[in-house]
């Protein structure tokens, strides 16, 4: 029997009932606490999952006084800074789920809280826990396909939109590319080992989301359902990114990284109005190459497995808390994603090239 790791859950809407289920079949874990801002629902929420143990509270600044090891940031896009600030000002290590938050500025100011903290800062990308995901990002880097010098992702849904808290800028910060998109920026760029934006231009649209034949809010809806962009990178890589929420199309295309020696295909495996995105799992990898001048194309044998990928960037977060760090998914890696993110909406806002400016950590 190990220490018992203590955990707080800030705001309890539907994914923080997978942080409770899986904290829940961990060994040696127990949630203190629960907040959310609105009066009476983190004891709702508390019942519900049956944490009798835990304590609910309206303001998650009475949570983090607490005796915690961690704690799990589960609000709307707009309140992650603030209360990861504020989990780290307290001495927590901190989980928060995607997208990091809505701006690159306050990106880089969890960052540098979380150093001057020396605390975990991680960030809640559960498709990496996909072993697909590793082997190819292990093709990638073996040196197979040669230098890489294009890239092109994106996911796609034909209908796909969702409501509520994702639709309103003030809350979400962005639609369909802080849902979706960053999960493809994130499997692109982990690949490629993180290289560093330098330049993105931009175009984005709700042409669905605010009519009212496709979405039944359409009054509310102030995001982008559609947004493409290319991206410029260092060590001359340079790319092709796509995401949407709704479309007349049945997909924006494979995942590709094309190389001076070879190229790799990747498919999502999700299909359907809803699927084409990469919060899921990989469908086919194919390797394109040339054998004695020959045309080739080797299918990438997949791993089979049963990994619940939501649990496992959970389970992978206790055990960094358990062992002393470091993140699983470090926050001054995802800044990155997020520069790209804050770039495509200053892109579009423009009309024009904008350069990213991350500050070095």
């Amino acid at each position: 029997m190990g220490r018992t790791i203590k955990i707080g859950i800030i705001g309890s809407g539907g994914i923080a009932g997978v942080h409770a289920r899986t904290y829940k079949d961990i060994e040696d874990v127990e949630i203190v606490g629960v907040a959310d801002i609105f009066p009476g629902r983190a004891d709702h929420f508390i019942e519900n999952w049956g944490l009798q143990q835990a304590v609910g509270f309206d303001d998650h600044r009475k949570l983090l006084e607490l005796d915690l090891d961690g704690v799990s940031i589960c609000t709307p896009n707009a309140a992650h800074y603030k209360t990861t600030l504020d989990a780290l000002h307290a001495g927590k290590h901190v989980m928060v789920e995607k997208p990091m938050s809505v701006t690159l500025e306050e990106a880089v100011g969890m960052v540098q809280a979380s150093k001057e903290a020396d605390k975990m800062l991680n960030i809640g990308f559960q498709p990496r826990y996909d072993p697909n995901m590793g082997l190819i990002k292990e093709l990638v880097q073996s040196g197979q396909l040669g230098k890489v010098y294009y890239v092109e992702t994106g996911g796609g849904r034909r209908r796909g939109m969702p409501g509520g808290t994702f639709i309103r800028q003030e809350i979400s910060g962005a639609g369909a590319m802080a849902d979706i998109g960053c999960y493809s920026l994130d499997f692109a760029l982990n690949t490629l080992g993180y290289p560093k934006p330098l330049t993105v231009s931009a175009y984005t649209s709700n042409h669905f989301g605010t009519n009212p034949k496709y979405h039944p809010e359409a009054d509310r809806f102030d995001v982008e359902d559609f947004g493409v962009a290319m991206i410029r990178f260092e060590n001359d890589i340079v790319l092709n990114f796509k995401t949407s929420w709704a479309m007349h199309m049945d997909s924006l295309g494979a995942t590709m990284f094309l190389g001076t020696d070879a190229g790799l295909k990747v498919l999502p495996k999700s299909q359907g109005p809803w699927g084409g995105v990469w919060d899921g799992h990989v469908g086919a990898v194919s390797l394109f190459h040339d054998i004695q001048r020959h045309h080739t194309e080797s299918v990438i044998p997949l791993i089979e497995h049963e990994i619940d990928v939501f649990a496992e960037k959970i389970r992978d977060f206790v055990r960094a808390l358990r062992e002393g760090g470091p993140a699983p998914i470090p926050g001054e890696q995802i800044v990155r994603n997020q520069a790209i993110l804050d770039g495509i909406l200053r892109s579009s806002q423009t009309g024009r090239e904008v350069v990213i400016d991350i500050p070095d950590f």
